[in-house]
């Protein structure tokens, strides 16, 4: 049973067009250079893989948000004395309020990743990283166009982008440094996104939005490894100032992306101690293991860059998330995907570039 949609989003604490000045650094490319052959290959795969949302997903499919999309094992509080306490009908609006939150949060990620890509096309000096990001700012619009369109009609309810995850888009796009720019989006949120994805796609009960989040997925993990691909180059000549600049940066980022993840909104609007329910959520098995799975992918990354310092690794361990510092790196999982697809018959081997 989908519920009303809602005819579009309201924001309850900013203003619907909010605009603000960045500084922006833009460069030309006229040798037009194409030797990096990783990051020509990921353009490559990025045009063979343009889908279309409107013909791929089959938007036809019910969607009852109250009966839950995702296992209730996931709610911070599943289980708890004030779960315990919460009638059949507010069960029913909390498993309605989280998901919303979540993909709400979602839809504006990308649409910072819209934002923050096309100022990469601009600023990044070389040629290949101009040609993909390019591909990417269409990935983005996709992206802002299904999640739009799946909390409009399907979950006809609506949550403000969280206050820590506004505060770093906004970091990123005023920061006019095009390696910080990779460092915040394609290393930090669209890592972290990938694994809330690759969570949110194996274990939901609903069709559609499990094949949505599966075709997202296919993008996001490009994403990451043009970032990596990018970066490594980069930070290898990097000094040791910078490097301990861009690991402060990551630092504060993983922090932000962490006090993302505690749902306070969700339990302001249900009318819950906030601060009971977090504390909860901290402690509760599956949501904790969940929030852990969120830095797989950013910390072997971050590792691969060079930018995980003993400093870096003690502040890591404090985090709880050192322990995925051996996980493999998205430019390989990416790979690894590709050759998955062509064995499955999904990808013609004649159209993989060399």
């Amino acid at each position: 049973m989908s519920l009303d949609p809602i005819a579009k989003f309201q924001p309850e604490q900013r203003n619907a067009i909010e605009a603000f000045d960045v500084p922006q650094n833009l460069t030309y490319n006229w040798e037009y250079d194409n030797d990096r052959k990783r990051l020509a290959r990921l353009y490559e795969n990025a045009k063979r893989d343009q889908w279309n949302s409107t013909e791929r997903l089959d938007w036809s499919i019910d969607v009852d948000p109250e009966k839950g999309l995702m296992p209730d094992a996931a709610i911070g509080i599943f289980g708890t004395d004030i779960w315990q306490k919460l009638d059949a009908k507010q069960i029913e609006r909390l498993r309605h309020e989280a998901v919303t939150w979540q993909l709400c949060q979602f839809l504006h990620g990308e649409q910072g990743a819209l934002l923050a890509t096309a100022q990469i096309v601009d600023s990044v000096p070389w040629y290949e990283g101009k040609q993909y990001g390019a591909t990417q700012v269409m990935d983005e619009a996709r992206h802002v166009e299904v999640y739009r369109r799946f909390i409009q009609e399907k979950l006809g309810n609506q949550y403000d982008v969280n206050p820590e995850l506004k505060k770093l888009l906004d970091q990123i796009l005023a920061d006019s440094r095009w390696d910080m720019k990779f460092l915040g989006m394609q290393i930090i949120v669209e890592g972290l996104a990938l694994a809330a994805f690759g969570t949110m796609r194996d274990t939901t009960t609903n069709s559609l939005l499990r094949d949505l989040t599966a075709a997202v997925m296919e993008d996001e993990s490009r994403h990451v490894a043009f970032g990596v691909l990018s970066l490594r180059e980069y930070c290898a000549d990097l000094t040791e100032k910078e490097k301990i600049e861009r690991e402060e940066f990551i630092y504060e980022a993983c922090v932000l992306m962490r006090d993302r993840i505690q749902s306070r909104e969700v339990w302001e609007r249900m009318d819950l101690d906030p601060e009971l329910c977090i504390e909860h959520s901290e402690k509760s098995g599956i949501a904790a293991q969940f929030r852990h799975r969120l830095f797989s992918k950013i910390v072997p990354n971050v590792k691969s860059l060079g930018l995980l310092s003993d400093r870096q690794r003690e502040r890591f361990h404090q985090l709880d998330v050192l322990q995925y510092e051996h996980e493999t790196t998205s430019d390989v999982e990416h790979d690894i995907e590709i050759e998955q697809r062509v064995r499955a018959g999904e990808i013609d081997p004649a159209t993989l570039a060399s």
